[in-house]
């Protein structure tokens, strides 16, 4: 299926309410509880969710989700500080996840998309891509070079999840 089939058109990608914080943590949960996606080891509650937005809302960071045609939450892509001192003031990180019907549609891209451009309008310089560099994450590292993220580097054994040492790699995106 196309990510039009799926959730119809872009037009179908907004930016997230509070609304959709039970939506988006269901949709993360099982990603915290069975990949390396992310280096949480137990899911958040949708109320920590909910803050999490919240402080990213009053940052003035863009935080989208994807909608599906029976309004139902698909994906979620958003951008935070990359780091908290001033001199890093234009530089993000991003983060996006996907609903397993939904991967491998194009809805990731769609998603990034979106994301890419809004940072670009409100002046950001440059988007990092903190990846897990493991076997199961290679796509990941895929996706992000088709949507012109370079290689800036590899911190090796910086994360310990399910009894094993992971690697991150970093990925910069010019704005």
């Amino acid at each position: 299926m196309s990510a039009e089939q799926l959730c119809g058109t872009a037009s179908l990608i907004r930016p997230a309410q509070a609304a959709d914080m039970a939506a988006i943590t269901e949709l993360y949960a099982p990603l915290v509880e069975n990949s390396v996606i992310t280096f949480e080891l137990e899911a958040p509650t949708a109320d920590e969710m909910a803050r999490r937005w919240q402080v990213l809302m009053q940052a003035g960071c863009d935080y989208l989700v994807a909608e599906g045609p029976e309004k139902q939450v698909l994906g979620y892509a958003y951008y935070g500080p990359f780091r908290s001192r001033a001199a890093y003031a234009h530089c993000v990180e991003n983060s996006v996840y996907i609903a397993p019907k939904a991967q491998r549609t194009g809805l990731g891209r769609a998603l990034m998309e979106a994301l890419i451009e809004r940072a670009s309008v409100r002046g950001l310089k440059e988007m990092i891509a903190v990846i897990t560099d493991a076997p199961d994450t290679a796509y990941s590292i895929a996706f992000h070079s088709a949507l012109g993220f370079a290689d800036a580097g590899r911190l090796r054994g910086v994360g310990h999840k399910f009894n094993r040492w992971l690697d991150v790699r970093l990925m910069q995106r010019r704005l």
